[in-house]
């Protein structure tokens, strides 16, 4: 058989939810992927990252034991046994995935896929024709102009997630969220780490308060970086690599990571020939995720969304649910949580103060210091939990950081989408002691009824 509902092109987080979910709604579906089902988020990105990270949190426990009165030592990192823990965990969910896609008889197939009609893709020399097509080709690490990754000096985080050893000295090239865990990870690993990053801030698309407090708690930890100033060069030697900045600075290290965010996987497809608008390689859709070509849609990193993972599962799902008619509301991505793993973590949802003045909105702000937090005590983990809410209205923005806070996303989400007041959640309690309860604190304190916080 090579006529489907769906053909889908690309089985990452994007093309592998589509095709469970139409499956599960009794459609027919192909399902098309050049290398492994999970795509860049379970081999090369969210998984094994936040992998390494949980790895690097036990040796920053084992560093610092005496401080809660446990006598242990660290004795440094064993790569091999770090990679061994991290691909067993990529290897599991791969093997969970696979028997998923088995279960919902979804035909699946091993290779490079290309568009050849609005309603064919072949691949490997067969074609598989679809009442819709769906493009999901997901997007790579990119670099700069005159910057060529070598895979060995010069890399990207595809690479950093596979290193073999420690390096002594790491430039981090560009401060987002993949550089900031990277340098975290590498930090806690016993590495010399400076990050170099173009904006005036790390994470700069958070909210100014949140990236400033990680640029506190990354010079407390001896994270070197350098804000503001661009690129210009790089040249390498034996002994590493030199960049230079655009003032004229120069760093030099052992390892150079450019994580300078990820551009979308579309070249040479067949998307330009099938008329599909296109923007700097992003394909264009509405708000359903299709495209201007009637019967292709495209979901995930190849569209000019937030690029994550679960933003991937929900354009994926709704496209499953719009062709098989169940008229699905379209994603509200203000309302889409977003985490950098690093630590400590910073986590937020909704419009941060600059977005909701822009929008029109009263704002009005609080911030709760977890200092008056039991749980974050214990821990010993310094942040706070930031309200942006709209004078006698809403709540339109949470903004956390500090360790652990993204497992404190899904009530800010629910707070945000269901457009909560702080009235509304300063009623509920919340158990004592945990992390959580200093989310019920921070709506106490902007509803006027302050109890842990001075209000």
């Amino acid at each position: 058989m090579s006529q489907f509902d769906l053909v889908i092109l690309g089985g990452g987080s994007g093309g592998y939810a589509c095709a469970l979910r139409s499956a599960q709604l009794g459609l027919s579906v192909a399902l098309i992927e050049a290398d492994k089902v999970g795509g860049t988020c379970l081999h090369k990105g969210c998984i094994p990252t936040k992998a390494l990270l949980h790895s690097a949190e036990i040796a920053d426990g084992a560093r610092e034991g005496s401080k809660f009165g446990v006598k242990s030592t660290f004795n440094g990192i064993d790569m091999d046994g770090v990679n061994l823990y991290k691909d067993g965990v990529i290897s599991r969910l791969h093997k969970g995935l696979q028997g998923l896609v088995k279960s919902r008889n979804i035909t699946y197939i091993e290779g490079h896929g290309k568009l050849v009609s609005k309603d064919t893709v072949e691949v490997n020399g067969e074609r598989y024709t679809g009442k819709n097509i769906i493009l999901a080709t997901g997007s790579y690490a990119r670099t700069l102009p005159g910057l060529e990754i070598d895979g060995k000096q010069i890399i990207t985080s595809d690479h950093g997630t596979k290193l073999d050893y420690v390096p002594k000295s790491v430039i981090v090239l560009g401060g987002g969220v993949i550089g900031c865990e990277f340098a975290s990870v590498w930090k806690s690993f016993g590495s010399e780490v400076t990050i170099i990053e173009g904006l005036p801030h790390l994470i700069a698309l958070e909210d100014e308060s949140s990236s400033k407090q990680l640029e506190r708690a990354f010079r407390k930890r001896g994270i070197n970086f350098e804000l503001g100033v661009k690129f210009k060069s790089a040249s390498q030697s034996k002994k590493g690599v030199t960049i230079t900045l655009e003032d004229g600075k120069e760093f030099t290290a052992d390892l150079l990571m450019v994580s300078v965010g990820r551009g979308p996987v579309s070249a040479n497809l067949g998307y330009e020939e099938q008329g599909i608008t296109m923007d700097r390689g992003y394909v264009i859709v509405d708000n359903k995720c299709r495209t201007n070509v009637p019967g292709i849609w495209a979901v995930g990193d190849l569209i000019p969304t937030l690029q994550l993972a679960h933003v991937g599962f929900a354009e994926g799902m709704l496209v499953a649910e719009e062709i098989a008619g169940l008229n699905p509301r379209p994603i509200n991505y203000d309302g889409i949580p977003r985490v950098t793993y690093s630590d400590p973590e910073v986590a937020s949802v909704g419009l941060t103060t600059a977005e909701a003045k822009k929008r029109g909105h009263d704002v009005v702000e609080l911030s709760y210091d977890l200092a008056g937090n039991g749980k974050a005590q214990i821990l010993g983990t310094a942040g706070s939990i930031k309200l942006v809410g709209e004078k006698d209205g809403p709540i339109l923005g949470v903004h956390m950081v500090g360790a652990r806070v993204g497992e404190l996303l899904a009530e800010a989400e629910l707070i945000f989408n269901w457009e909560a007041r702080a009235t509304d959640v300063a009623s509920l309690i919340h158990a004592h002691p945990t992390l959580s309860e200093a989310m019920g604190e921070a709506h106490m304190a902007l509803a006027g009824k302050p109890l842990h916080a001075h209000g």
